[in-house]
């Protein structure tokens, strides 16, 4: 499809005026081959691997924005989820691994590399218990190892044996590291995407082939900016402005995606077309919501409107791109998100009100800090209940939280960097621990039985 001189120049104004960008390049690696019975040679080549591609992708991915002025935000690896390619190591092993993972990134010159997780969503291996009990270690010790655990589908149900030891876990990885951070590279999810170039979630899936060059794109500062000069419009033509406006942004992600693989010699991917906040004044997804006319988001109206924003950008995104994938929709993180760390200081937006959003919206509870002296078995009933709606609804939900040391609702924390900052949020101290510790697998729902 040819690209026409009026959309080259609306690409241009979006980038200069509404900090459209391409949010992340992620190329997925397969590892399986790396794998060796001898440790060091076994490290050896994951290092070799991570860096040559590494590298690569850097120098095309500086290259492009040079060429067209588009931003490229991140520079990202996902990599086939460590569990599968780690049976016969022991515990040590793993975190060896997971160090070269780490040394590799950085030496790359990569942001984050992603996929030291499990697939755990109808019973753990061993080396999947392994592989999670490390994660308090392994995000203590390094900086750009992004992890997952998939808990949960709607084929398989929730695992809810693995989702108890995750509260545990996420406990263990606040106490060792500042403020709880270590747990902003940890999500666990329900029907996790094999080919997401979003972190902390990202990695590179068994159905995937050996590389595969997946864009993310992000354009919430042009979405508020057509919505803010469309003030008198109704909903159904609020709708079609930005369809039209994400059909734009993806046409040009997809350009530069495909122009960046044809560079690397690796297949292209997809484009994730979700809106992803940032710190950054005017980057906001909650200002689009306000923009529509809900004065603060998480007052009533704020789910439909969310509703009518991920519908528009789907389809908009779907019409522009065969290759649409990934998460695909719009990221709600509380302290990622200026205007929703505002929501909730002012007691627009609870706990409550943003689980409600996630049954809408594509990604999930994300980025949200509670105190600290939360119970484990609380922590992974907030993530049975997000989760739940991942799999009777049939779409991915996912879970980032943020307990932290020390703090109570209401204090303000300050993660720095891409983490943000934001009010520490209440959660209900009633008590389902009772229920939590049941344990075994919450069934699938009937829905699951297409065949």
């Amino acid at each position: 499809m040819a690209y026409t001189i009026e959309e080259i120049f609306e690409t241009v104004k979006m980038t200069l005026y509404y900090h459209f960008d391409i949010r992340a390049t992620t190329l997925g690696v397969n590892l399986k081959d790396c794998i060796d019975s001898d440790l060091e040679r076994f490290k050896r080549n994951v290092y070799d691997r991570i860096t040559t591609y590494g590298r690569l992708l850097k120098s095309e991915a500086d290259r492009l924005e040079k060429k067209y002025g588009i931003p490229i935000i991140n520079k990202r690896i996902s990599v086939t989820p460590i569990s599968l390619i780690t049976e016969t190591l022991d515990s040590k092993g793993l975190i060896e691994i997971a160090l070269t993972l780490d040394k590799a990134a950085k030496d790359a010159g990569i942001d984050f590399i992603g996929g030291y997780g499990a697939l755990v969503q109808k019973g753990m291996t061993k080396s999947d218990e392994r592989l999670i009990s490390s994660l308090p270690e392994v995000l203590s010790k390094t900086e750009r190892v992004c992890c997952f655990v998939n808990l949960a589908s709607n084929t398989a149900g929730m695992n809810m044996d693995a989702v108890i030891r995750m509260g545990e876990v996420i406990k263990d990885i606040s106490k060792r590291t500042k403020n709880g951070a270590g747990c902003a590279r940890l999500v666990v999810f329900a029907n996790a995407p094999e080919d997401s170039p979003f972190m902390a979630g990202a990695f590179h899936g068994i159905g995937e082939p050996d590389f595969s060059l997946n864009i993310g794109i992000s354009g919430p500062g042009v979405v508020r900016s057509v919505v803010e000069k469309n003030k008198d419009c109704d909903l159904t033509e609020l709708s079609e402005i930005i369809k039209r406006t994400t059909f734009k942004i993806t046409r040009a992600g997809e350009m530069i995606g495909r122009e960046l693989a044809k560079g690397m010699g690796v297949p292209f991917g997809i484009v994730d077309i979700s809106l992803a906040s940032t710190t950054d004044v005017g980057d906001s997804v909650a200002r689009i919501i306000e923009a529509m006319g809900i004065e603060r988001v998480g007052a009533h109206g704020s789910t439909a409107a969310v509703a009518l924003l991920i519908d528009a950008v789907k389809k908009g995104g779907a019409m522009a791109s065969g290759n649409v994938g990934g998460l695909s929709g719009t990221f709600i993180p509380v302290t990622e998100d200026a205007g929703m760390a505002e929501a909730v200081k002012e007691g627009a937006l609870s706990l409550d009100k943003l689980e409600a959003l996630t049954a809408v919206c594509s990604v999930g509870l994300d980025m949200f800090a509670v105190p600290g002296d939360i119970p484990a078995e609380t922590i992974s009933a907030i993530i049975a209940d997000e989760l739940s709606i991942g799999v009777v609804n049939n779409k991915t939900t996912g879970v980032r939280i943020l307990p932290v040391p020390g703090a109570k609702a209401g204090d303000w924390v300050k993660f720095g960097g891409l983490l943000g900052e934001g009010p520490v949020m209440a959660y209900n101290k009633f008590s389902s621990k009772d229920f939590i510790m049941r344990g075994g697998r919450l069934p699938a729902p009937v829905t699951s039985m297409r065949n």
